[in-house]
């Protein structure tokens, strides 16, 4: 049975300095933890843990390291919500676009097209109740003009209101045969539908990290993407293998593939590479980064 109780703030920090966590006067312990609960930053300190199950601190553990570690990952969160965000426009802007013309403005809704209905209904559901939360003028518009038309309203207004984690399950649901499955995937550089979809996957997830403020430093992320053997733009040279893809590296990797065709000349290296610099205690290894990532091809500004 759980029966620990709730403590104060003073009470949690006494307990961190009881576990030999260096906090001191200046540090404003206090002020952190009244904004940022204990628990939100015990997943920045566990790796300076000895003991994980007595929970006790290695030697020269600080709470300033804690902030640090906490600060770096808000500031990384926010990078790469700004690069996801290009992303998932461009690839809101495709499906829309291909599938509308190649199909019709209701594709989404044609159960012919897609290889599994129950997902497809299952995505469905999550659209409708973005449509019908939805307060843009549009929305409201179309559906006081055309209120005997029971379909959802087509597809460049419903797929402007629709989460990139419904548009990639869309998209990664279109059987082979729809031709502007491979025509998105040949624009986004990765040859044919064997690789896109396990990419939007795991960039769908790493969105919703961020859009929730969760930790992605030193997180193993359960997403794997699919790699092309050659890919047709520049690359990485150091590959991780497999077991490395639960770091945030690759990741990285494949939203900077896309954004430098969706957005050439863009600087996501220079402020990744400040970033990390910035924040100097901060142990790169957790991310998965490779020794000289920035002289990659890939990164290569």
């Amino acid at each position: 049975m759980f029966e620990k109780e709730a403590k104060t703030v003073q009470q949690q920090i006494e307990l961190l300095v009881s576990r030999g966590l260096s906090v001191n006067e200046g540090d404003n312990a206090e002020h952190y933890l009244s904004h940022i609960s204990y628990y939100r930053l015990a997943g920045y300190w566990w790796p300076m843990q000895a003991d994980k199950a007595e929970h006790k601190f290695k030697e020269n553990s600080r709470f300033t390291d804690v902030i640090a570690l906490y600060n770096f990952d808000r500031e990384l969160r926010i990078l790469i919500f700004d690069v996801i965000e290009k992303i998932e426009i461009s690839l809101r802007t495709k499906l829309i676009y291909y599938l509308s013309l190649e199909i019709d403005p209701w594709w989404f809704q044609n159960t012919k097209i897609f290889d599994n209905t129950t997902e497809l209904i299952k995505t469905l559901a999550s659209i409708e109740e973005e449509v019908d939360r939805s307060k843009d003028t549009f929305i409201k518009e179309h559906k006081k003009k055309h209120k005997d038309d029971l379909r959802f309203p087509p597809a460049w207004k419903t797929l402007e209101l629709t989460s990139f984690g419904s548009l990639s399950k869309l998209y990664g649901n279109l059987k082979h045969t729809v031709k502007s499955k491979d025509i998105i995937a040949a624009e986004f550089g990765t040859a044919n539908h064997t690789y896109l979809p396990s990419w939007l996957q795991c960039i769908a997830q790493i969105r919703n990290y961020c859009a929730h403020h969760s930790r992605l430093w030193n997180r193993n992320l359960p997403g794997k993407p699919k790699l092309l053997s050659k890919p047709p733009y520049p690359w990485i040279i150091d590959v991780p293998k497999e077991n490395e893809f639960q770091y945030l590296y690759i990741h990285l990797c494949c939203m900077k593939y896309l954004l430098n065709i969706i957005q050439p000349g863009n600087h996501f290296t220079a402020c990744l590479d400040n970033l990390l610099k910035k924040y100097p205690s901060v142990d790169p290894n957790a991310l998965g980064m490779k020794p000289n990532w920035q002289n990659e091809p890939l990164w290569q500004e």
